[in-house]
């Protein structure tokens, strides 16, 4: 309840607390609901607010809307991290208070964004390792696997990939059995598998990588998701190059990758596929 509402009308309409308490409660009614919060009955209330001439329904706080409002936030600097705009996830995240996550799912939410744009912005590894370190608070969650993802990236930004694998493999234990339940949680889990697929690539893993990337091309087709598709398609041409595939079969999924990055708007996308097509063309 938006108490700061009702002092503030009490103080410009001259009353004190006892004038305004007068014939409808005690002062230390009134006191009470000021100054500590403890809400009187609804009657009492009604009561008051008609002598301020102030409206009831201006104390009571908006329901969902702080959230809704937020939640659109969110959604927005998680579709820009897809599309690789990480400047502009950036700041709208910057534009974020703390104090406004006040539940657990949004300061995760928000643990999980910063991480990630940390790293993406090269940001120092502490800095990166401390905001992924916020979501292993909460255990078997999807945040907690975006975490030890997040952490495999580091180490393996570091030369660490020995450390790296050890956080990779942790996901990879249980991506496969987490139970997704709703469309943000699918890019998550795209977001996830993409990037232990690139991962398993730079070590040199092709199969594994290719595992993970076609797995998440299979919850894109099977869940209508296009968001990642134009990314995994471009890693899966980029592991066909160090495999030495066929010039053909690789310029064919750096088409493909090229449609999908169209589809969603993707301009990064698109310049790095394309400066990929002209390097196979070359070769």
């Amino acid at each position: 309840m938006q108490i700061e509402k009702f002092i503030a009308a009490r103080k410009k309409a001259g009353f004190s607390q006892i004038e305004l308490a007068q014939g409808i409660c005690t002062q230390a009614t009134l006191s009470r609901f000021e100054n500590n919060g403890q809400v009187p009955s609804l009657k009492i209330l009604i009561k008051l607010c008609e002598r301020l001439d102030f409206p009831i329904g201006a104390l009571f706080p908006k329901i969902g809307v702080k959230h809704t409002t937020l939640v659109a936030t969110f959604d927005e600097i998680e579709f820009l991290l897809i599309t690789m705009e990480y400047q502009k996830a950036q700041n709208l995240l910057a534009n974020i208070l703390t104090s406004e996550l006040d539940t657990p799912e949004l300061k995760m939410r928000y643990h999980y964004l910063s991480g990630f744009l940390l790293y993406y912005q090269k940001a120092a590894a502490v800095e990166v390792l401390f905001a992924f370190n916020q979501l292993l608070l909460e255990e078997d969650t999807l945040y907690q696997l975006l975490a030890y993802t997040g952490m495999g990236l580091v180490y393996s930004e570091a030369g660490e990939k020995v450390k790296g694998e050890v956080y990779f493999d942790k996901v990879l234990r249980k991506i496969y059995d987490y139970p997704v339940k709703s469309i943000e949680e699918t890019w998550r889990v795209l977001h996830i598998l993409y990037q232990c697929g690139v991962f398993y690539s730079e070590i040199a893993e092709y199969q594994v990588s290719n595992t993970l990337l076609e797995y998440a091309l299979s919850i894109c087709s099977d869940n209508h998701v296009t968001f990642y598709l134009a990314r995994v398609a471009t890693q899966l041409a980029c592991n066909a190059m160090k495999l030495k595939m066929p010039h053909g079969e690789i310029l064919e999924r750096l088409a493909d990758a090229n449609a999908y990055a169209k589809i969603n708007r993707n301009e990064i996308a698109q310049k790095t596929i394309a400066q990929l097509t002209q390097a196979v063309k070359k070769s």
